[in-house]
């Protein structure tokens, strides 16, 4: 498991507990992270192999995880449960997702100072062996494409533009989801968010 999916030892334990669960009712793990906070919260994002995932799907994963963890009982204190879909400015967690938002602009940070930097901004240009492709402007600020070994990145995520949002857009409306205000928190119907 990448450390873009699961980074600190309890995210990885988080991780290996509830992916089964997740994965058994047809979804894929994203991203899971606990939270600090006065109360703590496990933050889960998951979404449906080829991509996207309703309100009410998110409160299914909910309800299946929270037994789960129940069972488990990785987090000593009291939590809050959150699962959402990853969003439009997305975090790119698996190797794929560089391949499917080629095109679109993201910024990547490294573990290690590649060529004097540790953050790069640019066009995503696809994957190659194990190395994700992102077109960054050089010293001279001419466009030059670069491999980033995946093992190497610390963080990535979509930047939020207007052909991000329009793609959004375009997808949500060829699924045929009509509310397209509901792309991050799980609400009821009257608008309050849910509780755990």
């Amino acid at each position: 498991m990448s450390d873009l999916i699961a980074k600190a030892a309890i995210d990885r334990r988080l991780a290996e507990i509830i992916t089964p669960t997740i994965e058994g009712m047809g979804f894929e793990l994203v991203r899971v992270r606990l939270l600090g906070g006065r109360t703590k919260t496990v933050q889960i994002m998951a979404e449906r192999p080829e991509g996207g995932i309703e309100v009410d799907e998110c409160a299914q994963i909910s309800q299946a995880v929270s037994a789960v963890l129940d069972v488990e009982d990785p987090i000593d204190e009291n939590y809050t449960l959150e699962v959402s879909s990853p969003g439009i400015d997305r975090p790119l967690t698996r190797f794929k997702d560089f391949a499917v938002w080629e095109g679109y602009e993201a910024k990547i940070e490294t573990t290690e100072m590649i060529d004097g930097r540790r953050r790069f901004k640019g066009i995503l240009q696809g994957v190659e062996d194990d190395e994700i492709l992102i077109e960054v402007p050089d010293e001279k600020g001419a466009e030059v494409t670069i491999g980033l070994k995946f093992d190497w990145l610390s963080d990535a995520k979509l930047v939020l533009t207007e052909e991000l949002i329009r793609e959004m857009l375009r997808q949500r409306k060829a699924a045929g989801i009509v509310n397209e205000e509901q792309f991050d928190e799980i609400e009821t119907d009257d608008g309050s968010e849910e509780e755990e």
